[in-house]
């Protein structure tokens, strides 16, 4: 068996859950890519999916659908995605094992 792309947390799961249960159109689940750009160079992107497309890789775990962009998939192999929640402000967390740097801010990565 091969190992899945990206994981989900129990928390990260439920919260994709909330937002879909809430999205003002019908989606089929969440995208998940990458994009140039941050101090460090790269940056995590998330948006609704209302389709998948032809070379987008599935990835169903605890009852949500989380398509990856096919030109994500190398940088995201075996990565976490958490959601972490304090006073201030909540957020997906990205723990990926191919990062060899982070920017301060954390909005941002290398590989």
């Amino acid at each position: 068996m091969t190992k899945q792309i990206i994981t989900l947390s129990d928390r990260a799961a439920q919260r994709i859950k909330e937002i879909m249960a809430n999205a003002e159109e019908s989606s089929i689940g969440v995208r998940i890519g990458v994009k140039s750009g941050g101090c460090a160079g790269m940056s995590y992107v998330m948006e609704y999916a209302k389709s998948s497309n032809l070379n987008d890789e599935v990835v169903e775990d605890k009852g949500v659908k989380v398509l990856i962009d096919p030109k994500a998939v190398l940088y995201l192999l075996g990565t976490e995605m958490d959601y972490k929640k304090d006073e201030l402000s909540s957020t997906f967390v990205f723990k990926n094992p191919n990062e060899i740097e982070r920017c301060g801010c954390g909005e941002s990565f290398k590989i």
